[in-house]
């Protein structure tokens, strides 16, 4: 039984898996607030599962790359949760969930990380192409030339549409957030490993100055 928990983004997101099978999933739009909404959502969901959290075997939750404050909040509560339930957590790429269960072989997943920036990963069959990173507009293009061969592609996620032009007949996905089920569902695969932060750049934020 897993947990899938996203907030790195325009959402507030949970789901639960059960062996491949979804028991309950909850997805709710919004680009702040995500501190107030995950507790209570993830109450609503394991309700909805009728299960106790005590039944949980582990907890997926994404990293990063996204907001800031968002994927702090979402890693607060899911190692909060870990540690209350003695449950193992694993981490989950934000780029890695957005390209999850994409039927075309070939994805490219792209927030936009404003400023001219994307963060984008691309991968082929599932498996990686290259490590996550914040790319200018023209950069990223570059790197998308290299591995788009003509073939059916998607671009998933907030930057896809910056970058349409790149790759055409490519399918846009854009969505607000990584689908929990992604996340719980890749979670499950994966062994555990200490979670941090998935930080591709400075944040926007800057001390006052003196």
């Amino acid at each position: 039984m897993v947990l899938g928990l996203d907030t790195c983004l325009n959402a507030c997101a949970c789901a639960v898996v059960d062996d491949g099978r979804v028991l309950a999933r909850a997805v709710e739009p919004m680009a702040r607030g995500h501190q107030e909404r995950l507790a209570p959502l993830a109450r609503d969901v394991m309700a909805e599962a009728g299960l106790p959290f005590d039944r949980l075997d582990r907890i997926g939750v994404t990293v990063g790359p996204g907001s800031f404050t968002g994927l702090r909040v979402g890693l607060a509560f899911a190692k909060g949760l870990a540690g209350a339930l003695d449950a193992p957590l694993v981490g989950v790429g934000a780029l890695e969930a957005l390209a999850a269960g994409e039927p075309e072989a070939l994805a490219f997943a792209a927030i936009d990380a404003r400023r001219g920036q994307v963060y984008l990963q691309a991968f082929r069959d599932g498996a990686a192409l290259m490590a996550p990173d914040v790319l200018d507009l023209g950069t990223a293009a570059a790197r998308i030339a290299e591995f788009h061969r003509g073939e059916p592609a998607v671009l998933v996620g907030s930057g896809g549409p910056l970058l349409a032009e790149v790759v055409p007949g490519a399918r846009l996905a854009p969505g607000e957030g990584c689908d929990p089920v992604a996340v719980a569902k890749i979670a499950a695969a994966r062994a555990p490993t200490p979670v941090r932060p998935l930080y591709l750049r400075a944040p926007d934020a800057r001390l006052p100055q003196a």
